[in-house]
């Protein structure tokens, strides 16, 4: 058997028991496997690039096999980075709640549960004083050559693209909203050796990467290069200053506008008062309460809270992680909030699990609607005919899933208080933890 039928079989394997879907359930499936010991890697990856597959944040997974590759060691331990640390320096934790309303599509919940928008990758480095370059392109042709001759120097560049191009991830190509960072870790003649999802490195064409590359449109052809390895700043100054920003990003204001509502500890009260709503059309109960909606929006919840745009348990344990590998270094209570969000990130887990214990029995819905979803994205009206036959169905599965409604409306209601007291509880948890870190940290008193 080969390894792609092994590793479909456990993807499958997972969404049975979960009943998340293919994507979740392929990375969760992907972020915990493990190399085999007698592994060789291919020829043409940059020295000392050696490790692939972030295991609990993305981004900061990427950026400590780059800074290990390049021999960049945290000063503390004389050893590389932890993926912790860095997520701390990148930002930390954060809260983005919002729900965007589309014709003909259920309401799409959003949330972003680590620092944002800042991106995260030059924050980190910017704290730790380590000298990059920054690049965009209009044309991927230079782009490419640049690409290249950072390779040739033995330098690893963390690239902005499209996943949906990415043939691994087995999406239909959508408009490339959304970033999606990856790591260009080696080249042999004109196959990419890129850092993604799994232990192992993956191997793609230039021409197909470069359409990839491409297809991220607001950051086309963006490349980030770390370009020397003596770090410029001290260790304690960097985290007491990434800890004053994710406090800043929890209390707002952030933007400075009017959509600061959502962000951080207003956005998750936010939350919690439109579960409880049951008056308003911004409420819960009528935005989600059909049970179509109600089936895409709460299983929404979970794949935001444990899979996108975050670690598990809305990236406060691996938060957690940093605050107790920093505290000797800035002041030994920063160990009191690393508690409080460890507590909260069991909190936010318990959340995305009863959303996900909910939505399991959602069935052949959950292709169909991806389907059409996809085609809605990507082709529109060239897909018009393949669109009318899954709205088609989609209308036949409303029915069964309407006439088989479990929860009813009054179950959907008690479900969505559930749902609001555990909020309630991990925002309290949270301002509790920012009060320890503001007192404690920020105004430089330690011990």
């Amino acid at each position: 058997m080969t390894e792609q039928k092994k590793l479909k079989q456990r993807v499958r394997a997972r969404m049975a028991a979960t009943g998340e879907s293919w994507t979740t359930a392929r990375r969760q499936v992907l972020a915990h496997a493990e190399p085999s010991a007698d592994r060789v890697l291919p020829p043409g990856l940059v020295p000392g690039y050696r490790t692939f597959g972030p295991r609990q944040h993305r981004e900061s997974g990427l950026l400590a096999h780059v800074l290990a590759a390049q021999g960049v060691r945290a000063p503390h331990t004389d050893a590389p980075y932890t993926e912790a640390m860095l997520a701390g320096l990148g930002g930390g934790v954060g809260f983005m709640y919002a729900v965007f309303e589309y014709r003909d599509l259920p309401p799409l919940l959003t949330i972003v549960a680590q620092h944002h928008p800042q991106p995260w990758v030059p924050a980190a480095l910017d704290r730790l004083g380590l000298p990059y370059v920054e690049e965009h392109s209009s044309k991927a042709g230079p782009a490419i050559d640049r690409l290249r001759t950072a390779l040739g120097g033995g330098r690893p560049v963390f690239a902005t693209v499209d996943r949906s191009r990415l043939p691994w991830h087995g999406l239909e190509p959508g408009p490339g909203n959304d970033p999606y960072p990856v790591v260009v870790a080696g080249v042999d003649g004109d196959v990419l050796h890129l850092d993604d999802e799994g232990p192992h490195p993956r191997q793609l064409p230039v021409q197909t990467f470069a359409a990839a590359w491409s297809g991220h449109r607001k950051g086309r052809h963006q490349a980030v290069t770390v370009t020397a390895t003596r770090q410029r700043t001290d260790l304690p100054t960097a985290i007491r200053d990434a800890v004053a920003t994710t406090v800043a990003h929890l209390t707002g204001p952030v933007l400075h506008n009017s959509f600061d509502t959502n962000f951080g500890f207003s956005g998750m009260a936010k939350l919690a008062h439109q579960l409880r709503d049951t008056r308003t059309r911004t409420g819960w109960t009528r935005r989600f309460g059909a049970p179509v909606p109600f089936f895409h929006g709460v299983r929404r919840l979970y794949e935001c809270l444990e899979v996108e745009y975050t670690a598990p348990g809305a990236t406060r344990p691996v938060y957690a992680d940093f605050l107790d590998e920093a505290a000797p270094l800035v002041g030994d209570r920063l160990t009191e909030a690393a508690a409080l969000f460890r507590h909260s990130g069991e909190q936010w887990s318990r959340l995305a699990a009863l959303a996900l214990d909910t939505v399991q029995g959602l069935g052949a819905y959950t292709e169909v609607a991806e389907q059409r979803m996809a085609l809605v994205f990507s082709r529109g009206r060239d897909a018009e005919a393949e669109i009318r036959e899954l709205t088609r169905r989609l209308a036949e599965l409303t029915e069964e899933f309407t006439a088989e409604d479990q929860l009813g409306a009054a179950g959907r209601q008690e479900l969505f208080a559930a749902m609001a007291d555990l909020v309630e509880s991990c925002l309290e948890s949270e301002r509790h933890a920012v009060t320890a870190l503001a007192g404690r940290t920020i105004g430089g008193v330690s011990g």
